[in-house]
């Protein structure tokens, strides 16, 4: 019988042609929102995780509430004065004013409080954030500035204040006003500085709430439009998020459905903002609440597809420099002084990121242990993770014969110093050359010469004449 001995060979070549030749459906596939603009924030370290169209300008509808809610807990927790100058608490009672209902339109979303109605701070607070009572918003307004004017412009002070560059309001409600608009990474801005606040946060992360009875209404039943955190509205479990613990929904024709939202797992906390949400077809027909189910999808995102890593470690040495006038060694290592941690996509190594690292050429002794040298800047793909300093990893002392022979050294290095021993010089080789020319000197001695005095004998004679 003949034998084929390449058929597996074949057959395996075959096989991997094939594979080669398979669509690449199974390879991941980035992640993306079915929104106008979104944004994901790691809100313990202030960080954004994803964003599409975050700088976009759109209208904010209900969530604007949130502005209202952040302004009037913190002026409870700084104790300001009402409006009749009464200490503000979340127990102060707010007697509705006639602008209760200022540039609350047709059609927008109301609890039926009343003019001379009697509701407390609290109770106004839950009738914002919960059922989303526009003029509920008015009521808080005028009970903190006195007015509905007064209290926007404040709204607009707070959010220049938090770095909402491209946000501005036009009431405290979010009713459709074109002059009204903000943008997602703005709503992450102010959705991370409310949920800071321990009032806010019990609020929009609560189901429901009772207001009691007031001088003219019965008790009111309150129910979170949050489908994330109550299914009281929608009646579907499966948008339920186990993890949320707010934050607030908008919705008008010219805003679409809009939600800022915010979960908390395994000690993680994680803030996403969708806008312009619609609904899509699945099978020709319309899937609702896809805003939920975007939003829902994003902060998985956050928890499932990112961690916490270092990105620079405080006991890493980064270089040395070299250090003069110092007997022990001639240079010092530096290290960052302090760790440095980003949250990074689970398929990042930290290990890729540029460093700019500024270091002196050279140093002098002494140096001290924890002295800043430099800086190191860690950057990703032209994102910045975070400037560090630099700081020497031991003492160095000075050495005393070194810094003597040193300051000798910069003695003669003078300007002033090289003229004189210049000048110097050169009187010395002018003297040796005229040596060397003409001859040692010598002084002559010049002597008058003497008279010769002969020695008479005898008697003087006379002159002769």
């Amino acid at each position: 019988m003949k034998k084929y001995h390449s058929l597996p060979a074949f057959f395996l070549a075959l096989f991997l042609l094939a594979g080669l030749a398979a669509p690449t459906a199974l390879a991941s596939e980035p992640f993306s929102v079915n929104a106008t603009s979104a944004i994901l924030v790691d809100a313990d370290y202030d960080q954004i995780l994803y964003e599409l169209a975050a700088d976009e300008r759109r209208y904010p509808a209900s969530i604007t509430k949130v502005m209202t809610g952040l302004l009037t807990v913190e002026a409870v927790e700084r104790g300001d004065l009402t409006a009749w100058g009464e200490p503000l608490t979340m127990d102060t009672m707010v007697t509705l004013q006639p602008d209760l209902y200022t540039d609350v339109g047709p059609g927008s979303s109301s609890q039926g409080l009343k003019e001379g109605e009697i509701l407390s701070v609290r109770d106004l607070l839950n009738c914002v954030l919960l059922p989303s009572a526009n003029e509920a918003c008015n009521a808080l307004a005028t009970a903190l500035c006195g007015s509905v004017p007064a209290f926007v412009e404040r709204m607009n002070q707070r959010a220049q204040e938090l770095g909402m560059s491209s946000t501005h309001f036009v009431n405290t409600h979010g009713y459709h006003n074109e002059n009204h608009y903000t943008t997602a990474r703005d709503i992450s801005r102010m959705c991370l500085e409310a949920m800071r606040h321990a009032d806010f946060r019990q609020i929009v992360s609560s189901t429901s709430y009772t207001v009691p009875a007031t001088n003219l209404s019965p008790a009111r039943e309150l129910h979170d439009t949050n489908a994330l955190v109550s299914n009281f509205r929608t009646g579907e479990n499966r948008l339920l998020y186990q993890y949320a613990v707010g934050i607030k929904t908008g919705s008008t024709p010219e805003a679409g459905y809009c939600l800022a939202s915010a979960a908390e797992k395994n000690g993680r906390t994680m803030i996403a903002v969708v806008l312009g949400g619609v609904n899509w077809r699945v099978n020709g027909e319309y899937v609702e609440h896809n805003y939920f189910i975007e939003s829902k999808a994003l902060l998985e995102h956050g928890f499932n597809d990112f961690s916490r890593k270092d990105v620079l470690s405080q006991i890493e040495p980064i270089g040395t420099i070299p250090v003069t006038l110092c007997a022990e060694q001639d240079y010092v290592t530096v290290q960052p002084a302090r760790g440095l941690e980003a949250t990074l996509s689970n398929d990042v190594d930290p290990a890729l990121f540029d460093r700019d690292i500024v270091l002196p050429e050279t140093l002098e002794a002494p140096i001290e242990k924890g002295q800043i040298l430099g800086t190191i800047s860690i950057s990703y793909q032209g994102k910045d993770y975070g400037t560090v300093n630099l700081v020497a990893s031991t003492s160095l002392e000075r050495s005393q014969w070194l810094s003597f022979l040193d300051q000798l050294q910069r003695i003669f290095g003078l300007l002033w110093v090289k003229l004189l021993l210049l000048a110097i010089v050169l009187i010395v080789l002018i003297f040796s050359l005229r040596r060397a020319i003409f001859g040692p000197s010598r002084r002559r001695n010049r002597r008058r010469p003497t008279r010769n005095h002969s020695t008479y004998s005898g008697s003087y004679r006379g002159r002769r004449r």
